[in-house]
């Protein structure tokens, strides 16, 4: 009597059926030769199903720091669409002060520009 390992879903399907057709009384060597055969394969299957897993947990973890990405560069969109409109209401006052010919409106920018520049650099000595 030989003493065989518990076989999986698979290999109880095909318990005893070789390609001539049913087995009679097959020679030990024969059934061992297909039964290693059997063992390899469900091995090679167990290593796929694992390696399907990997993957699958992989694209996963992909999926889950493509949506955080998109997540941060919608809300820098946002960021950078209220900062435009800043710019260009601070750009519409320049242009104003720009257009009038007011010596004194001119030097009172230029005067708070240095002091903001000096402020500045000051700050960061």
């Amino acid at each position: 009597m030989l003493c065989r390992e518990p076989r999986g879903g698979r290999s109880a399907l095909f318990d005893g059926i070789e390609e001539g057709g049913i087995r009679a009384a097959a020679s030990s060597s024969s059934y061992t030769s297909h039964e290693i055969n059997e063992h390899e394969n469900e091995r090679a299957l167990e290593g796929l199903q694992d390696r399907v897993i990997l993957l699958k947990r992989l694209s996963g973890d992909i999926n889950e720091e493509v949506d955080a990405h998109n997540r941060m560069l919608d809300r820098m969109g946002n960021d950078m669409d209220s900062s435009r409109g800043i710019l260009s209401g601070t750009m519409d006052r320049f242009k104003t002060v720009f257009e009038t010919k007011s010596s004194r409106r001119m030097l009172t920018l230029v005067a708070s520009l240095v002091g903001l520049f000096l402020v500045i650099y000051y700050l960061t000595r």
